[in-house]
């Protein structure tokens, strides 16, 4: 049953930041395209969004690891006559390792969700945004994004295309009536750590820099609806990549290195 709500897909929305950013978006009223791979945990995203904000929700099996899956997405979308008004492009995979010793196939499925099936997600999506002169693009990058990652060489520089990404395109958009924004977390309680790999690096464990994906969520939408173009989630995490950033980058590479080792 169609609604006159907005709607927005959120990649990657089983847990984590994406779970948190689903509930954010039913809380200012938009219905819900959920995308992961793990189709019970998104069920029950769903299930919380449209139980404590009576939005309604739309659950959708992807794995974006799949080369042809943002295709087989937008064309799903337009089976389901969604039309999406605010893309999330949530979904991110990193692991912790050498370049030399991890495995190729690894370090290449990072690259291909968090570079090409976001860019590839944009780019379907976009056009139709562009027709209304409406729309938002929010794209999930990291504090990583700001310095090399000696120990996830290859996480960190997806990340810095995202940020790079996104900053272009919000120029390239400025004046359209579509919003783009990157949220940059630092590190945050959710299962990236296990999953990647890094749950024991010193970076993770260092209780106070760690947030709750609640509120880095809560951080990134608001500064989507300003039309933030960059969103830095917490004072430290700002802090510490100011002062990375002033850092000569061989200086700083030792710096991520030592914070990525366990």
């Amino acid at each position: 049953m169609a609604t006159d709500r907005p709607l927005a897909l959120i990649t990657g929305a089983s847990s984590g930041i994406g779970a948190e950013l689903a509930l954010c978006a039913a809380a200012d009223g938009y219905d819900l395209a959920l995308v992961a791979r793990r189709i019970p945990a998104l069920t029950a995203v769903a299930a919380r969004c449209e139980r404590a904000h009576g939005v309604k929700t739309h659950v959708i099996a992807a794995d974006l690891g799949d080369p042809t899956a943002s295709r087989v997405l937008a064309a799903e979308l337009r089976a389901r006559r969604l039309d999406v008004h605010t893309l999330v492009n949530n979904a991110g995979l990193g692991a912790s390792g050498q370049v030399a010793d991890l495995a190729l196939d690894r370090q290449m499925s990072i690259i291909q969700v968090n570079i090409a099936a976001l860019t590839e997600l944009t780019r379907r999506l976009l056009p139709a945004m562009l027709a209304r002169g409406d729309g938002a693009i929010l794209n999930v990058a990291s504090t990583a994004a700001f310095l090399p990652g000696p120990g996830m060489a290859v996480y960190y520089a997806s990340k810095a295309y995202v940020l790079s990404f996104t900053d272009a395109l919000g120029e390239e958009l400025r004046d359209s009536g579509v919003r783009v924004s990157a949220l940059c977390p630092g590190p945050t309680a959710t299962e990236f750590g296990d999953v990647s790999g890094m749950s024991k690096a010193k970076i993770m464990t260092q209780q106070q820099l760690v947030m709750r994906a609640d509120v880095v969520a809560k951080l990134g939408w608001d500064g989507l609806v300003r039309g933030d173009r960059v969103v830095v989630a917490g004072l430290r995490n700002r802090l510490l990549v100011q002062a990375l950033r002033a850092a000569p980058r061989a200086i700083a590479a030792r710096i991520s290195a030592r914070l990525n080792a366990s």
